[in-house]
């Protein structure tokens, strides 16, 4: 399995980015996405998640509302549309894959939830 995170940048405080997460190297129908951020000298934390076949999602409290988990299935694409930003939104952002997704009540929101990890991509947002 590889995941390609893209579409990070800089962005000032209430603007929009779009991240995309390009799965690839098996069907994901039974598989959950997530999508993660990490800052500098901060903890790994859970932003959102989709059941890929159902498209059921959870949301961090902090970005409910201002979010949107989203995925493509013919091209194997998991977004995350984030609008108004804020300068605490700035971190790394990783997209993961949960390939026990169908034997979990819920979506997994920690880490070690998760099997497969693509790089990072980083967003920014200046105040």
């Amino acid at each position: 399995v590889q995941l390609q995170a893209s579409g990070g940048g800089l962005v000032q405080a209430g603007g929009s980015l779009r991240l995309s997460c390009a799965a690839s190297g098996r069907t994901f129908s039974t598989y959950a996405m997530g999508w993660f951020r990490q800052a500098p000298g901060k903890e790994r934390e859970f932003v959102a998640a989709i059941k890929w076949s159902a498209g059921s999602t959870y949301y961090a409290d902090s970005v409910k509302g201002r979010f949107t988990i989203s995925r493509d299935n013919a091209t194997n694409t998991v977004y995350l549309q984030m609008n108004s930003l804020k300068p605490e939104d700035t971190a790394n952002y990783y997209c993961a894959a949960d390939r026990a997704a169908g034997l979990r009540l819920r979506l997994g929101i920690t880490p070690k939830e998760y099997d497969y990890w693509g790089q990072g991509t980083q967003v920014t947002v200046s105040s």
